[in-house]
């Protein structure tokens, strides 16, 4: 007879805790725990399955992060993710109902990133002893189908786990699915409440140690060939860093290529940082909040070498920047969904790998030094532009949105994280903020959600404890989402937050009036007699709800203020919230314009004037629209 197996007797959710302890990625002979910890909010249909378990398992297997609002939780997670290079990641769990939907923004986020975290939201009972339960949505024509169900098309894998030995299964390949560069975001395992607290004999294998390797797949030998004799046959290459590179973490090998060729690279909002801000061949962002010199290489490169990017409509400036006529573009990516986009040649590869094997193909290629010195001197002019409108001549006025970057940059240090994610702020980084290492800049715009920035600061600062971390924060973000300023000080999560006062909605005002709105609805301002949003600021005081939440909160009105400000809270050894009122007004804000065209359509008809003039700007600029074929 064959020898019984070894099992062990407990709950689904003990179960799904003492596996998730004993999961680990590999890469470089490196190895990191996979679910560092488990955030939660606790309801009917987790309590007693998911929360008893992380009692029962205790800490060490699994820590438990208590967090304030279900989306902020996944941000938090999010966060952590990104600072670990996706080799680690975090666990959330929720109960029932609006516990559970309140996960599908940040699912929707961490997918769109290609980020991992583990959504694992209670359901409805499994076994149907009462029907409907509290909270549960009936569907007539399904009855198998629950909220849950909404996290679907945001989820990277998703599965409900309605039979106990059915978790083992599921659990594999929700851990395959984290581990995976290629396949990686959220993932959900939605588990009825009754299943969870069920009993079953769990075969020890199950709960073995197990180390998921994370591959860097080498390039293929003819795609290599191509690349190299496409760069080698080029006049004006163009090299554009996504967050492929930092995910890589291929910014070594991205250095030597550029030292090596001297090809110009630009940024992405997820690829800035892969070269230092001072490196000769950095020319910053690219897109529609892309530098001057970027963007005037991409409209002339006549190749495009694409590095861990997906290519979004922010980066081709919805298709009309790379504006030359025989343009051809390379992607270098791991992913053959995004290796395919722009019709380019492709190098399916991880980007490190693929970065040092074009180096090494390319031998002692060089471009002509003509280009270096256009590109070079374009990026000094540049400079020139950042200094003016991040300086302050007088420390004691109030300071616009660029000079509180300016301030910000005086105080930072290489180590420290910037994080950002929605608003007007996202544009002005971009465009001018200096990187000074790779994970120094953290912007979330995949998805560009409010909200993000607060619990994503506690995600990194989780992940790197002894980094500076900086959340900036428009009021409009701020107000959606700052319950996580309790976790913050409740942890003792030493974040701060840089919190700035405009009284609505600045990038979205900015683009109504652009589009022929005329900033409707985007004010926060009492309503005035004909009815609109023009009359005096709301007397809202964020500083003291940010103090009433157990922030330190310090006050600057002036940029002399600002800079002390900065570098008190940098010193503090508690979470700090720094509070300033911008200079909104359109003639001292100094942000430079736009570099290239965002593809937001206009009325095509209106009878007031500025949706007209807007219809004729549109129409002008959608002209140049092409597609890479």
């Amino acid at each position: 007879m064959p020898a019984k197996t070894a099992t062990r007797r407990l709950t689904v959710a003990q179960a799904l805790m003492e596996f998730l302890s004993r999961q680990y990625t590999e890469r470089d002979g490196r190895r990191h725990r996979l679910i560092g910890a488990c955030w939660g909010i606790f309801g009917h249909g987790n309590v007693a399955g998911i929360g008893q378990a992380l009692l029962e398992t205790g800490g060490e297997h699994m820590p438990y992060l208590q967090g304030r609002n279900e989306q902020a939780m996944v941000h938090a997670a999010v966060g952590y993710a990104r600072q670990s290079n996706r080799l680690s990641a975090q666990a959330v769990t929720t109960s029932i109902g609006p516990g559970a939907t309140n996960l599908v923004t940040g699912a929707a986020l961490a997918t769109i990133n290609r980020l991992p975290v583990l959504l694992l939201p209670g359901d409805t009972f499994a076994t149907r002893p009462a029907d409907p339960v509290l909270q549960q949505l009936e569907v007539p024509y399904a009855g198998d189908v629950s909220v849950n169900d909404c996290l679907r098309p945001v989820s990277r894998y998703f599965d409900r786990i309605t039979r106990p030995e059915a978790l083992i299964p599921a659990a594999l390949q929700a851990v395959r699915v984290l581990a995976d560069p290629v396949d990686t975001g959220a993932v959900t395992l939605a588990l009825p409440q009754d299943v969870q607290a069920e009993a079953y004999d769990w075969p020890e294998d199950f709960f073995a140690e197990r180390v998921w390797a994370v591959r860097r797949p080498a390039p293929d030998a003819t795609e290599l060939a191509e690349a190299a004799r496409a760069v080698r046959s080029a006049a004006r290459p163009l090299i554009v860093a996504g967050g492929g590179v930092h995910h890589s973490e291929a910014e070594d090998a991205l250095k030597a290529l550029a030292d090596a060729t001297s090809i110009p690279v630009a940024s992405t909002q997820a690829g800035k940082g892969s070269l230092r801000h001072d490196h000769r061949a950095d020319v910053g962002a690219i897109g529609h909040t892309g530098t001057a010199v970027a963007d005037e290489l991409a409209r002339t490169a006549d190749l495009v070498i694409g590095v861990g990017t997906r290519w979004t409509d922010f980066t081709t400036a919805s298709s009309t920047l790379f504006a030359a006529p025989g343009v051809r573009f390379l992607n270098l990516n791991i992913a053959p969904f995004d290796a395919h986009k722009m019709a380019g040649a492709t190098v399916v590869a991880d980007a490190r790998a693929a970065l040092e094997a074009l180096a090494g193909a390319l031998g002692a290629h060089r471009v002509d030094p003509a280009y270096e010195a256009e590109y070079r001197a374009g990026k000094a002019r540049w400079e020139e532009t950042v200094d003016r409108v991040c300086g302050a001549a007088d420390a004691r006025v109030r300071p616009t949105q660029t000079q509180v970057l300016g301030a910000l940059d005086s105080v930072v240090g290489d180590e420290d994280v910037v994080i950002n994610a929605a608003g007007s702020l996202p544009g002005d980084l971009h465009k001018l903020w200096r990187a000074r290492s790779p994970r120094q800049y953290h912007l979330e715009y995949g998805y560009s959600c409010m909200g993000y920035e607060i619990p994503a600061a506690i995600g990194v600062r989780l992940a790197a404890p002894d980094r500076p971390v900086w959340a900036l924060v428009g009021d409009g973000t701020y107000l959606m989402m700052p319950t996580e300023l309790v976790t913050a000080v409740q942890e003792g999560v030493n974040i701060n937050v840089v919190l700035l006062q405009n009284h609505g909605y600045a990038s979205i005002g900015g683009l109504s009036e652009a589009t022929g709105g005329e900033r409707f609805g985007t004010a926060y301002r009492f309503r005035a007699e004909d009815g609109s949003y023009t009359g005096d600021p709301l007397p809202v005081d964020l500083a003291a709800n940010a103090a009433s939440l157990g922030m330190a909160v310090i006050r600057a009105e002036t940029v002399g203020e600002l800079r002390e400000a900065l570098a008190e809270a940098r010193a503090s050894d508690r979470p700090t919230c720094v509070y300033v009122e911008t200079e909104t007004a359109d003639t001292v804000s100094g942000a430079p314009v736009a570099q290239a065209w965002w593809d937001v359509p206009v009325a095509e008809t209106a009878t007031r004037p500025a949706a007209l003039q807007a219809r004729e700007e549109y129409d002008r600029h959608v002209a140049n629209r092409r597609r890479h074929l």
